[in-house]
């Protein structure tokens, strides 16, 4: 379990660093400070986790418990102001760091609910709203509609992603196994997404009421 958990702890650093980041790009396109690229990465590398804690009144929240966290989000963000200029040509590394730190985030957020002893449903919700509402909250503070909103195939992921982990744990499987499993399935589900172009059906009403 040691190495499985210390390969989980850097790849969520490491995750943390490329919201960071992709949030850092999104400021400078609408001309933000340097204080609202900084404040900006931090609301969506940490909001997911900060909304998962608050709604389950669990205390501390990780970047009070840890402001090192604050400090590596911060620091990720100033140097993208610095490679801004080379950062395009890093579209798909971003992609996938952003697929892998969505499912990694999922996990975490699965683990703090079931030591909480919250119930199946609530564990799954617990580790979607990791992964997905720091995203939200950027796109909300950018003025754009929310990513997962526009029909992209992202939440589900996550959804999948919890319930690989939680029900896998449930059967008694080793932990190590589980983590492979929920990453194994999760990651995979979201690159072809994103090459494919798969979507969640959209809802569209344009009649006016009367």
């Amino acid at each position: 379990m040691a190495s499985t958990s210390l390969l989980l702890q850097v790849v969520f650093f490491v995750a943390l660093a490329a919201e960071a980041m992709t949030a850092a790009l999104a400021a400078g396109r609408r001309k933000m400070d340097w204080f609202g690229v900084c404040l900006l990465a931090c609301v969506t590398a940490l909001g997911g986790g900060s909304t998962r804690d608050l709604l389950l009144g669990h205390y501390p929240l990780a970047w009070v418990e840890n402001p090192y966290l604050l400090l590596l989000v911060c620091a990720a963000a100033l140097f993208t102001i610095t490679f801004a200029r080379v950062m395009h040509r890093l579209r798909w590394p971003f992609l996938l760091l952003d697929g892998l730190g969505l499912v990694v985030f999922t996990i975490i957020g699965c683990d703090v609910a079931i030591a909480m002893g919250q119930s199946p449903l609530i564990v799954i919700v617990a580790g979607m709203l990791t992964g997905i509402v720091g995203g939200i909250l950027r796109d909300v503070l950018c003025n754009d509609v929310p990513l997962v909103f526009s029909g992209e195939l992202y939440a589900t992921v996550s959804i999948v992603t919890g319930a690989v982990y939680y029900f896998g744990l449930q059967l008694g499987l080793a932990h190590e196994l589980v983590i492979v499993a929920a990453i194994a399935t999760g990651f995979p589900l979201r690159v072809a997404a994103i090459l494919f172009k798969w979507e969640m059906p959209k809802f569209v009403y344009d009649k006016e009421l009367r």
